[in-house]
């Protein structure tokens, strides 16, 4: 593509969006044949990047200040629609490539309105990129642009298109926008079943993030159709308010920081408060995309929030001495913030835009937030004084552990200590091939030591329910028997000493009674893992085992099940021949004997195991704060608002 200068077209002070607008980078690649490359997966995460990619369009109308209105169909036979009220796409011929513009954006790799001009100032999906490989992906697609006082529509399939684009009729009013209707195809996705409440989750975010802009999400495939709308007028204050409204912590603002200002180029929104938890949530967006992995946005709302509190803190005469600091970590104790910035070319890095990149966005967001926030404190006293009094008790009670910390790495109680006398290893010592299972109790204990694998599968029993670290710190956790025995048989050390790399089993299983002591100690185990050694969820190495909840025996035939309904299945199948059926119900691990545990449970050919993964790292920490944290009534609300699913459970 020729470098071309493009002056700022405007009529009557709004900026021109036609054909000429469109920008075509390169032809549309074979992306039925590498569709990974585009959409990451063609699992259920890709499936639903096809909606992501169709509402970002419209999500940029609405960041451009060109649509108010978004609606989101879940129809029948896989069909989904996106409608917008925004400018609409254009349709008359494209210069360069002789073809309607929408059909150009529509069976074009990156082909849009946010390559050059400014018909968009910033964006999150790069407009013709995202909505032409969902064309590519889809068995038919339709196209809708109101535009002009005229409806057109175009139809595709496997996205090629089957009629030029047509006039169908005259707009209602004076109203413009873009419909698209797509049908996923199931050639590429193995399976089409779309999340409900993970559409619901993710375009929350969008609505909380496009301050004022109305999204309504409609699922219309079962008998009743099911609706939900949102439109925040606080954007990331309301945010901000939704995170915390769940939380068992004490609030310690009073007033939430806020703050959306533009520098250098860069529009910038922060909000932040505190609450008496431990635990910090950080949630980062670029035009509107969640960086789970930060960036320099992130980066300089942190260096910001740091150095300013320090500066208060000292003018205020809290902290004396001059070579006394508050740490990143300090001033992150309990604090939920969320940071958001518009850019005209952001910079991710990775496939999945997990991290911004742009430097500038560093500068900027330090610059707005040391502003604001200096503002802020001498603003609102009380909120200062009680945000410093956080920080310096995160400051107290991190001296204190590191000290206390220190004592027992110089006991030897980690480093240097030999392996439990209670584990039973395994002689491999190739980590990819050996496996660890945590079990609960000597007995069950004894059980699978016995009818293990002994080359490739280590047991550790653990005695009781460990200490809920939920309400620890790691001073506490360290002193803790049971939690020393498995640190120290994983390899890895702990807290700021662990190194994934000395992870010994590859396969660490947790393996706990199915009743409700057994589901308990199960909790505190993933509690732990989630808190302390979340690279080892991350990296795929912890999975749930399965036993068998009933052994059912007719003659010499025998078959173990897993649930209810499967144990009346097979009584009704066996019941049919005259003979008695016998079957038992486990209690315990410890009821099998060895070889049953082993056929059941143990064995890499017969068992099921449940991988332990972590989709949204925010609702989980939530929801483990929730269950596992000090306060009650959270969690009593919790338990009764979710009473229904848990009417089966065994107790």
């Amino acid at each position: 593509m020729k470098k071309t200068e493009k002056k700022e077209e405007k009529n009557n002070g709004v900026v021109s969006y036609d054909a000429k607008d469109i920008y075509v980078l390169e032809g549309l690649d074979p992306v039925r044949k590498r569709p990974g490359m585009y959409i990451g997966t063609t699992s259920a995460d890709g499936l639903h990047h096809l909606i992501w990619e169709v509402v970002d369009n419209s999500i940029d109308e609405a960041m451009g200040g060109y649509a108010k209105n978004i609606r989101m169909e879940l129809l029948k036979d896989n069909k989904v629609a996106v409608t917008d009220d925004g400018r609409g796409i254009p349709v008359d011929i494209h210069k360069q490539t002789k073809k309607s513009a929408l059909e150009t954006v529509l069976t074009t790799l990156h082909a849009g309105g946010k390559f050059g001009g400014e018909s968009y100032k910033v964006s999150g999906g790069l407009h013709g990129v995202g909505v032409s490989v969902v064309n590519a992906l889809s068995t038919w697609l339709r196209a809708e642009v109101n535009r002009d006082g005229n409806v057109y529509a175009q139809e595709y399939k496997r996205g090629k298109p089957m009629t030029p684009v047509k006039k169908i009729g005259k707009s209602r009013g004076a109203g413009t926008g873009t419909k698209i209707t797509f049908s996923p195809d199931p050639e590429i996705f193995s399976k089409i079943e779309f999340d409900f409440n993970k559409i619901v989750g993710h375009l929350r975010h969008q609505a909380y993030l496009t301050k004022g802009v109305n999204i309504e999400i409609i699922d219309e495939r079962g008998e009743y159709p099911v609706f939900y709308g949102f439109c925040f007028d606080g954007g990331l204050r309301s945010f901000i308010r939704a995170l915390t409204a769940g939380q068992s912590g004490e609030k310690i603002q009073d007033n939430v920081f806020y703050v959306q200002k533009e520098s250098e180029g860069i529009e910038v929104e922060a909000a932040f408060t505190y609450t008496s938890e431990m635990e910090s949530q950080e949630m980062s967006f670029a035009n509107n995309i969640y960086t789970m992995d930060g960036g320099m946005h992130l980066t300089g709302f942190r260096t910001a929030l740091t150095r300013t509190l320090n500066d208060y803190a000292r003018q205020s005469g809290v902290i004396k001495d001059v070579n006394d600091n508050l740490t990143g970590d300090d001033v992150r104790e309990g604090l939920v913030a969320l940071v958001s910035v518009r850019i005209r070319e952001p910079q991710f890095e990775g496939q999945t835009k997990a991290r911004l990149g742009n430097a500038e966005a560093r500068t900027a967001v330090d610059a707005v937030v040391s502003e604001a926030l200096k503002e802020f404190l001498e603003r609102y006293s009380a909120d200062a004084k009680s945000i410093i009094g956080k920080n310096m008790l995160a400051a107290k009670a991190r001296k204190a552990a590191k000290a206390a910390k220190d004592t027992v790495l110089r006991k030897g109680m980690l480093e240097g200590m030999t392996l439990p006398g209670k584990l039973a290893d395994c002689s491999s010592r190739n980590p990819a091939e050996s496996e660890l299972f945590i079990v609960e109790g000597d007995s069950a204990g004894g059980s699978c030591k016995q009818g293990r694998d002994r080359r490739t599968q280590a047991v550790l029993p653990l005695r009781g329910k460990i200490l809920n670290v939920e309400k620890s710190r790691i001073d506490k956790i360290l002193l803790n028997k049971e939690i020393r025995s498995l640190v120290v048989a994983l390899g890895t050390a702990i807290s700021d000493k662990f190194d994934l790399s000395k992870l010994r089993y590859h396969k660490v299983v947790i393996m706990s009674d199915a009743d409700v002591d057994g589901e308990h100690i199960c909790t505190l185990l993933l509690t732990l893992f989630f808190r302390y050694f979340p690279q080892v969820i991350e990296n795929g190495h912890l999975f749930i085992a399965q036993p068998p909840l009933f052994r059912i025996q007719k003659g010499k035939e025998v078959h173990y099940v897993y649930s209810d309904a499967e144990r009346e299945k097979a009584v009704k199948i066996f019941g049919g021949a005259g003979e008695s059926v016998n079957v038992q119900r486990y209690k315990g691990l410890g009821e099998m004997n060895p070889d049953q545990l082993w056929e059941t449970t143990m064995n890499p050919g017969n068992r099921m195991l449940k991988k332990v993964t972590v989709e949204n790292s925010i609702e989980a920490s939530r929801l483990f704060d929730i269950l596992m944290g000090e306060e009650v009534e959270p969690r009593k609300n919790f338990i009764q608002a979710h009473a229904a699913a848990a009417k089966n459970i065994d107790i």
